[in-house]
């Protein structure tokens, strides 16, 4: 047989398109030839293959090869197609058996000895490759990723022999221990115990993590926080199979691995200020997720708010409303999925202490002005909640008496309200649709009077109008009420410290 065909897939976004590896043999000059829009390391394949097949005892063609990987328009990177095209050479030659090769695919690149080495992406390559009914082969390393497809069909290797004699049926492969990916007890996170005091900004911190809102919070430095802001996972419920398995796949382009507790806990990402446009939306010539992307169904904190340049923070605008982000390049156009929560820490002034008790301010009003101006109004339209942390007294910070909620209550009540909320209307709060905050938001017609003169003096936009009663009727879910009462409406209009005119 002179001819083969071997399947394997391409990486593109978080799809994973099919890939036909074909191989010819002809008569000729002894050449190797790859066609079908390959990129350098895909054309240095060959050398690898090469290597690897006769280091691993086979014998490699004196004749003239061409491979061509197929279809020919999409682009193809990186090192993934050595096994599938060491494959196809052998099937051609005849030195492997052909029969299984129909409902296989493989993947995986090859180092000189015939060894396996992992490759990113194998989580949605799997996937595809369970969807159309044929088994995977993988290399070893990555074979606790593969599993998360909850297939028995994904064969991990650790040479290329392994995967011939397989196929020879002579020393069959064992498939991944799909118990390997079963997630037992709660990773260790950050208490909300630890906080002492700061009342307002853990209530604000429940409220988001119960209607997945946006929240920023301001105060002088070292006032709690970010210490706040790194121990909202610990209230957040844990993630669905689904989203987990999304959330992986997202990490597998990025070449992560996700692994035991926490690939069930929401992640949490928080990418430093001098961070580019490009590491916080992804891109790149070969586009790969940014923070955004890999803070999908978690949170994404951004420290030092307006130390950020304001470029890189107009990019998060479309995002945060959308869930996703498009990235468009002159081969292809990719959308990675960015359903992210936002949280966000700042100083109120350049030196830190405007409005401190005791600290006094060394900025002037022009100085705050052009420091506040950094952030946009529409970027802080997109915050639901903006909450002081103020600074603690001694007496607070240091008493010994004094016992914080520990995340585990705190928890069970965010679990209350958000299966109220999907009970409800099959979302959360922050998700309802203009219609829905109208069905869902209801107020009455003293409520509504008091929200039109609220937003008539703080001069609110309708966005901000519309995340009010997101929050007021996520107020309400906490409660268990049925309906959001004037209590809940005021409670929401309070986190709007910077829209106020007196804090501008």
């Amino acid at each position: 047989m002179s001819l083969s065909i071997i399947y394997t897939r391409a990486q593109l976004g978080v799809d994973a398109p099919l890939v036909t590896v074909e191989t010819h043999l002809s008569n000729g000059l002894p050449s190797l030839a790859i066609v079908g829009l390959p990129e350098m390391a895909v054309r240095e394949s060959k050398e690898r293959v090469r290597s690897a097949l006769i280091n691993s005892g086979f014998e490699f063609p004196n004749r003239r090869v061409t491979i061509n990987l197929a279809p020919a328009d999409l682009p193809k990177q990186g090192g993934r197609y050595d096994l599938a095209i060491a494959i196809g050479v052998l099937a051609a030659t005849g030195q492997i058996e052909t029969d299984k090769l129909d409902v296989s695919e493989f993947i995986g690149e090859l180092a000189l000895t015939g060894e396996l080495r992992p490759v990113a992406g194998v989580l949605p390559t799997a996937i595809s490759t369970i969807k159309d009914g044929r088994c995977l082969f993988v290399p070893d390393a990555n074979a606790e990723e593969a599993s998360m497809a909850g297939s028995s069909k994904v064969f991990p290797a650790r040479h290329l022999s392994q995967i011939c004699q397989h196929l020879k049926s002579t020393e069959t492969l064992e498939p991944v221990n799909l118990t390997t990916r079963c997630v037992t007890g709660q990773e260790s996170l950050p208490d909300m115990a630890d906080i002492k005091g700061q009342f307002q900004a853990r209530r604000a911190l429940e409220l988001a993590a119960a209607g997945r809102h946006n929240l920023l919070f301001y105060g002088p430095p070292g006032t709690g926080k970010s210490m706040l802001s790194s121990r909202l996972p610990s209230i957040l419920p844990r993630l669905s199979n689904e989203q987990a398995i999304e959330v992986a796949s997202i990490y597998s382009l990025a070449g992560i691995q996700r692994q035991g507790d926490a690939m069930m806990c929401a992640p949490f990402r928080s990418p430093h200020h001098t961070a580019s446009s490009v590491s916080l939306v992804g891109g790149g010539a070969q586009p790969k997720p940014g923070e955004i992307s890999l803070s999908h169904h978690g949170v994404l904190f951004l420290d030092e708010l307006p130390e950020y340049a304001r470029s890189v923070l107009e990019v998060l605008r479309e995002p945060i409303e959308s869930g996703e982000i498009r990235i468009s390049r002159a081969s292809a156009s990719l959308i990675f999925p960015a359903d992210f929560q936002l949280i966000a820490a700042m100083n109120p002034c350049p030196c830190g202490y405007s409005g401190h008790p005791t600290v006094n301010c060394t900025d002037t009003p022009q100085q705050i002005a052009n420091y506040r101006r950094k952030l946009s109004g529409p970027l802080l339209d997109r915050f639901d909640l903006h909450v002081e942390v103020a600074s603690q007294p001694a007496s607070v910070l240091l008493s010994a008496n004094q016992d914080s909620e520990r995340s585990s209550e705190i928890l069970n009540r965010v679990r209350a309200a958000r299966d109220l909320q999907w009970a409800r209307q099959g979302k959360l709060n922050s998700a309802l649709s203009g219609h829905e905050i109208g069905q869902y938001c209801g107020l009455k017609d003293d409520m509504r009077s008091f929200l039109e003169s609220a937003m008539d003096r703080m001069a609110l936009s309708a966005r901000a109008a519309h995340r009010i009663l997101k929050v007021a009727r996520t107020l309400a879910d906490l409660q268990g009420s049925e309906s959001i009462e004037m209590l809940h409406l005021s409670e929401a209009l309070a986190y709007r410290g910077l829209d106020r005119k007196s804090e501008v």
